[in-house]
């Protein structure tokens, strides 16, 4: 992979601070930080967020640009294009991000997770409203069925 960034995934379950932590990371690193909600067709498109990251790390990979459409989550259309350069340095985050192809890629994997009231008790505090939690969960749970993230994972993290 000469001439390809650095590359940090950081995958888990909803509300267990990746979203901190990898901006955390990215500054630290003076990385570029894509975030999985924009890659997601919307409440139901968790695996379509895996396969689209899939194909653009895979291109990144390949020492070529990578390009994808954002999802608009107040439209609940797909907005503007984004891109990410290969040598630039990447960390991505989000439930999905971690799979044994995207691992294989990695520099460092990232799996969070945490008791679920602490999580939910989070998302309310957030969002104020968790009306999505249970159909989420579900993706996730899939997500982990399929993917099995944790096992790819470097570090594992436990949120408080």
């Amino acid at each position: 992979m000469t001439g390809v960034g650095v590359l940090v995934l950081v995958d888990g379950t909803s509300g267990a601070g990746k979203t901190t932590h990898a901006a955390h990371l990215a500054d630290r690193l003076g990385a570029r930080l894509v975030h999985m909600d924009d890659l997601y067709a919307g409440w139901d498109g968790l695996a379509h967020g895996t396969a689209t990251l899939e194909r653009v790390l895979t291109e990144r990979a390949a020492g070529r640009g990578a390009h994808w459409r954002r999802w608009d989550w107040h439209a609940s259309e797909w907005g503007a294009e984004d891109s990410v350069r290969p040598e630039a340095p990447l960390v991505v985050e989000g439930c999905g991000s971690v799979t044994p192809l995207t691992a294989g890629l990695a520099d460092r994997v990232l799996w969070l997770d945490g008791p679920e009231e602490v999580r939910r008790a989070r998302i309310l505090a957030r969002d104020g409203d968790d009306s999505w939690w249970e159909g989420w969960k579900r993706q996730e749970a899939l997500h982990r069925e399929r993917h099995h993230p944790q096992r790819w994972a470097t570090e594992h993290v436990e949120c408080a």
